[in-house]
């Protein structure tokens, strides 16, 4: 075998498509490569080894783990998109697209930036989804393109401020609980999934995927198994406490959750998803034609039930409200308190997002010397009076 035709990487082969294996002619020589580790006084081996079909196979269980190991639905679809659009490109500029080199890499990002309509984030995306399509051993340089990106990020930050979610504050939560008729099912349910998503600080998809053994209710807490999540792919979440409200029975994680699963009761269901989709007469909805959900509702299905709340509690920017106004308003409410809401909102530790969205900002509004000014005038009153 030439040093040419070296066998560098394993590679996956059909049946009918098996790789030639020659013998090795050439006189032994020892077998380096960059991985390699000797110890002192140890010599590099000469022996190559001999490879058979059998090394190529794989067993038909692990071939099914194969077809099972994939990115999260939207990375996957997303991924697919952006690798479409960079082949066109490369088609139409006559340039490989797979393996690329690092010159067409920083080529087709640049012309990304100087349409001026895609986000950084967006940039960083299409950057991830075309340099994960390439051989392990020919991927493309990133230290150019990272630092277009970086220098755009300056500019598009200075033109695009990103509007966020307001967030809901104790006010507009109780405001929007206050709207849940309690004699009807969807009220019931609306007032579970806005008290456990604001006491979890859940993203409303953590919420639509739970399903009835993830929650657990006890006499002074509420538990979510929440097994994935943004931060937690692989299923090793944490489960994620809610204490009981016994004083004030609105927003007690404990009475809703109770309620709600009193009325799972009645409408016969179970097991499965915890949140399910209702008639506006309060019955199960058919999911005959769902999607592959199923029994479980959508992120924006969530969405609509908190717009609907701040709708009927009339609060005045209820078309801006979304269901991540409850993690924002329940981290900023934590945080405000003196806590940290890094663990409960499941964030990484040490997020930068946490430290510089609540407890900086805390820190901030405690630290504002009008407050100063505020406690020596109360002070003044006081000893007036």
């Amino acid at each position: 075998m030439g040093p040419e035709e070296e066998v560098v990487d394993a590679e996956l082969v059909d049946d009918d498509h098996l790789p030639t294996l020659r013998p090795d002619t050439q006189p032994a020589r020892p077998v380096l490569d960059r991985h390699t580790i000797l110890r002192p006084g140890e010599l590099p081996t000469t022996k190559r080894p001999t490879y058979t079909a059998v090394d190529f196979y794989v067993s038909e269980e692990t071939s099914r783990r194969i077809d099972d190991v994939s990115a999260p639905k939207n990375t996957d679809r997303n991924y697919r998109s952006q690798r479409g659009m960079f082949e066109r490109w490369c088609d139409e500029m006559g340039r490989v697209a797979n393996p690329c080199t690092t010159a067409t890499y920083i080529e087709y990002i640049a012309s990304l930036i100087a349409q001026d309509r895609y986000s950084p984030n967006s940039l960083k995306t299409h950057k991830s989804a075309i340099r994960s399509m390439q051989p392990e051993d020919a991927k493309p340089g990133t230290r150019v393109v990272n630092g277009m990106i970086n220098e755009y990020a300056k500019q598009w930050g200075k033109r695009n401020r990103v509007k966020k979610a307001p967030a809901i504050t104790d006010a507009m939560f109780r405001a929007m609980v206050a709207t849940c008729n309690q004699r009807h099912p969807i009220g019931i349910r609306d007032r579970c999934a806005l008290v456990l998503g604001r006491g979890a600080l859940n993203r409303r998809i953590e919420l639509a995927d739970l399903l009835i053994p993830d929650v657990d209710v006890e006499d002074d807490f509420v538990t979510l198994d929440i097994r994935f999540d943004k931060t937690h792919q692989d299923g090793d979440g944490e489960p994620t406490h809610i204490p009981a409200a016994p004083d004030d029975l609105l927003i007690c994680p404990v009475d809703a959750a109770r309620a709600w699963f009193n009325m799972l009761h009645r409408l016969g269901v179970r097991d499965g998803a915890f949140l399910r989709a209702l008639t506006s007469a309060g019955t199960l909805q058919n999911r005959a034609a769902a999607t592959t959900r199923g029994d479980h509702v959508s992120g924006d299905a969530v969405n609509d039930w908190v717009r609907g709340r701040a709708y009927a509690a009339g609060l005045k920017n209820w078309q801006d409200i979304t269901a991540h106004g409850l993690r924002r308003g329940g981290a900023q409410e934590i945080a405000d308190a003196g806590g940290d809401p890094t663990k409960q909102g499941r964030w990484k530790a040490g997020s930068t997002v946490v430290k510089k969205e609540y407890l900086d900002r805390a820190q901030s509004r405690a630290e504002n010397p009008w407050l100063k000014v505020q406690e020596k005038k109360a002070k003044k009153r006081g000893g007036q009076g």
